[in-house]
C-alpha cells in the first residue's frame, strides 16, 4: 500500500517479530505449537460436518485460537498476516457428571489440528496439519495433510484468505461492514 507510512511499517515489522511464528523439523514437519492457550479464542463449534451424513452421537468441540498479534494485524487490516497459525483443539464432550443432567460440556482433550500460513514454504500458502496420533497419542510434529482433505475447502468456503471466519463470530465481527 502506498499510503503506509513509515511509522505504520515499523509497528507492523515489530508486531510481527513479536509473534509467535511456526517451528519445523525436517522439512515441511510442523513442531507442535506451545502456548496456545494464551493466545485469542475466536469460536468455538460443536459437531460441525461438511458433508451429507449422519451427526456424530457425541460430537466434539472444536476450540479456535489465533496469536494476538496476527489477530491484532487481521482486525487492522482485515488480511491474516504470514506465518498466521490458527489451531483447533478437539475437545470431547461430557454430560451427566457432578451436577450436570442435561447438556454436554467440554470434557477430555483429544488433540489439535493447526492451519499455518507461511507463504515462504508452500507454494499454495496454508497448510493443514493433524497432531493427532494412532489412539488418540498427541504427536510432537506433523506433517502436512494431503491438499484434497483441507486445503481445497478452505480456499473453496473461506470466507477471507482460506480462512471459516463465517464461522468464528471474534473474527466475523472485525470484518468491514458493507
Amino acid at each position: 500500500m502506498a499510503s503506509r507510512t513509515p511509522l505504520l511499517l515499523l509497528v507492523t515489522a515489530l508486531a510481527q517479530a513479536q509473534m509467535t511464528k511456526p517451528e519445523y523439523g525436517g522439512g515441511n514437519r510442523l513442531l507442535r505449537p506451545g502456548g496456545y492457550r494464551e493466545w485469542v479464542f475466536v469460536g468455538s463449534s460443536l459437531g460441525m460436518g461438511y458433508k451429507d451424513e449422519a451427526a456424530a452421537e457425541n460430537p466434539a468441540f472444536h476450540h479456535v485460537y489465533i496469536q494476538a498479534q496476527a489477530y491484532r494485524h487481521y482486525a487492522r487490516t482485515g488480511q491474516f498476516p504470514d506465518k498466521t497459525m490458527l489451531v483447533m483443539e478437539v475437545v470431547a464432550p461430557g454430560t451427566n457428571a457432578s451436577i450436570n443432567r442435561r447438556g454436554r460440556f467440554g470434557d477430555r482433550f483429544v488433540g489439535i489440528e493447526v492451519a499455518v500460513k507461511d507463504t515462504q514454504r508452500f507454494p499454495e500458502k496454508w497448510a493443514y496439519f493433524d497432531f493427532i496420533g494412532d489412539g488418540g497419542k498427541p504427536l510432537a510434529e506433523a506433517t502436512p495433510l494431503p491438499q484434497k482433505s483441507c486445503w481445497n475447502c478452505h480456499r473453496q468456503h473461506g470466507e477471507v484468505d482460506n480462512v471459516f471466519v463465517q464461522f468464528y463470530p471474534v473474527l466475523r465481527d472485525l470484518r468491514p461492514k458493507k
